[in-house]
Formats: structure tokens, C-alpha cells, sequence
């Protein structure tokens, strides 16, 4: 009987210990943020001070388009894309079609409030000699000093667990990015530091499957349609500290366990961007004038949602 006691103590220890350590472990990893070691996903930055209209490469990266030479096509993806040289002999990845756009905003709002992302720039036209003429062109830069090193995955990262991760998440519902795959994500190495980012989001502002089932989720998805992105619904409510968001996209098993705190972090970014800049964001991409107020306003409702749900409350409506 003693030895059985003895047995359940020791039990009983190991657990206690256990739970510790993987307690200890998670608020290191809480504390440490966007940054896991030498892996960073999210910095702080001067939210209000940020240039949404140039973007994370500002005006010294941007691409000088007055002479172009073809590389090599590159494969795979929905979009068409090129490799090109600039007339500064800066190597870019051209990409063509309906997700330039959505993807040159995407980027915006997302560097603008400490995200890790590639440099990108949109052309309203561009000739690649060979190819033949494009409109709306997006540029996504590939520096010299820059090595990608592969692919990350959602759900196995260094940085589970804490709010700049959940945030992420939550961005992708923000912009809803139903293409959420390990094959859109890269890691960017740079002078020893390791950046996750996701260099795919040309999914966007448009709408997620029009419901959660396997395989079906697929049907009435889009991207790059502002009307749909208007009428498209985010929180669907708030219930024991968590909110639920209107998901229905890859990796949606990853939209379940967003806190209060969770969303009232990110809430927090975003509503330190100005009507300005948010416009700027839209006008990057090279948006008509109506898309570019429909999408703002749209942005603004999203961000309004997220502050109200923070608080366990809904937004009355548009």
C-alpha cells in the first residue's frame, strides 16, 4: 500500500513538473514575440509613420521599368510569372493576372503593421521584350543579399503560441486568404536573420468557399473582387474568451483558437493606420477610384469588427 502511495506521488510530481516546463516554455516563447533566436516573423515598427503607397521597399528598391530583359519563365501557381532584370539590373519576378493587385495591397497592410514580407511593387504596364504586353504587373523583388530557404508550415513553426503568430492568422482571415498552404510561405535569410513571411497572398480581397465542408469549400471562392470582399462576412461571434471568424479556406482548423487578448492585439495595430494610408494601400495596387473606397471602407468595418470583438462584442452593422 505504501509503495502504491509512493507510486501516485511520484506520478503526481512528474505531471506537476511537466506542466511547468511546458508552461515556462510557452511564455518564453510568449515573451519572445515575432522573434524565435535568429527567425523573426514581426517587428515593431512606427505604425503612423509608414508609407503604404511605396510599400516595405520604399522608394530606393523601387524598379527603374524603362528598359527590361527576359529571363526565364517561372513555373507553377495560378498566376503567370516572369524573371526579369531591371534597367538597374535588379532581378524581379514578374507576375501577371487577376492577383497582382490583391496581392501588392496585401503586402502593404501587412508590412505596415511589423509583418516580415517580400518587397513588391506594382506596374500599371510593362512590356517584357518577347512576352508582349502586360497591365497590372506586379514586381516581387529578388535581391542579391537575400536567400530563401524553403518553405514554413502553419501549425509547426518557432513561433506557436504567440500572439504575433495568432495575429498572422488572423490576417489572413482579415484579408481573406483562403489559399493558406505551406507551398505560399518562404523563409528569407538576410544578413543572418531568418524571416518568415508569406510570399503568396494574391488570394485576397475576394471572398472564402462558401462553406467549411471538404472539397466544397472551394465553390464561390474568389480573388480580387472588391464587391464580393464587401458583402463577405469576418466575425461570426465571440463565446468564453474566444472569437470565431467566417473562415472557409485551407488550413481553417488554424482559425479556432483565437483569444480576446489575441484579437485585441492586432486590433491594436491596425487601428493606428490612417483613411490615408489604407487608401494609399489600394492605390499601390493600382485600384479604381470605386474600388479603392470600396475597399477602404471595407478595411475600416474589418478593423471596427476586430476592436468590438476584442470586447466580446459584435458590430451593429453596415
Amino acid at each position: 500500500m505504501l509503495r502504491l502511495k509512493r507510486i501516485y506521488q511520484t506520478a503526481w510530481l512528474l505531471a506537476a513538473f511537466a506542466l511547468l516546463v511546458s508552461g515556462a516554455a510557452a511564455q518564453k516563447r510568449a515573451d519572445m514575440g515575432g522573434r524565435a533566436g535568429n527567425a523573426v516573423l514581426w517587428e515593431s515598427v512606427n505604425i503612423k509613420k509608414q508609407d503604404l503607397f511605396l510599400g516595405p521597399g520604399g522608394s530606393e528598391m523601387k524598379p527603374d521599368t524603362s528598359r527590361i530583359s527576359f529571363i526565364s519563365e517561372q513555373k507553377g501557381g495560378y498566376s503567370k510569372k516572369y524573371k526579369i532584370k531591371d534597367a538597374n539590373g535588379s532581378t524581379w519576378i514578374a507576375k501577371v493576372g487577376l492577383e497582382s493587385q490583391s496581392e501588392t495591397a496585401a503586402v502593404r497592410l501587412l508590412s505596415a503593421i511589423g509583418y516580415k514580407t517580400e518587397i513588391v511593387y506594382l506596374v500599371p504596364w510593362l512590356n517584357i521584350p518577347g512576352k508582349g504586353n502586360f497591365s497590372n504587373v506586379r514586381l516581387e523583388a529578388r535581391p542579391d543579399d537575400v536567400k530563401r530557404e524553403g518553405e514554413w508550415k502553419w501549425g509547426d513553426n518557432p513561433f506557436e503560441e504567440t500572439r504575433e503568430y495568432q495575429g498572422l492568422k488572423i490576417m489572413m482571415a482579415f484579408l481573406n486568404n483562403w489559399d493558406m498552404k505551406k507551398a505560399n510561405n518562404v523563409i528569407l535569410k538576410k544578413s543572418g536573420e531568418r524571416y518568415y513571411a508569406i510570399s503568396d497572398l494574391g488570394a485576397t480581397f475576394g471572398k472564402t468557399g462558401s462553406n467549411p465542408l471538404p472539397l466544397f469549400w472551394r465553390i464561390g471562392r474568389s480573388r480580387n473582387n472588391p464587391e464580393d470582399y464587401s458583402r463577405a462576412k469576418f466575425v461570426k461571434g465571440t463565446s468564453n474568451n474566444k472569437v470565431k471568424f467566417v473562415f472557409n479556406g485551407k488550413n481553417r482548423s488554424q482559425m479556432g483558437d483565437m483569444t480576446l487578448s489575441d484579437v485585441r492585439w492586432l486590433a491594436d495595430l491596425l487601428i493606428q493606420l490612417s483613411d490615408q494610408q489604407i487608401r494609399d494601400a489600394f492605390r499601390a495596387a493600382n485600384y479604381s477610384q470605386h474600388d479603392i473606397d470600396l475597399l477602404t471602407h471595407t478595411v475600416q468595418y474589418r478593423i471596427a469588427e476586430l476592436d468590438r470583438a476584442a470586447l466580446g462584442r459584435r458590430v451593429a452593422g453596415k
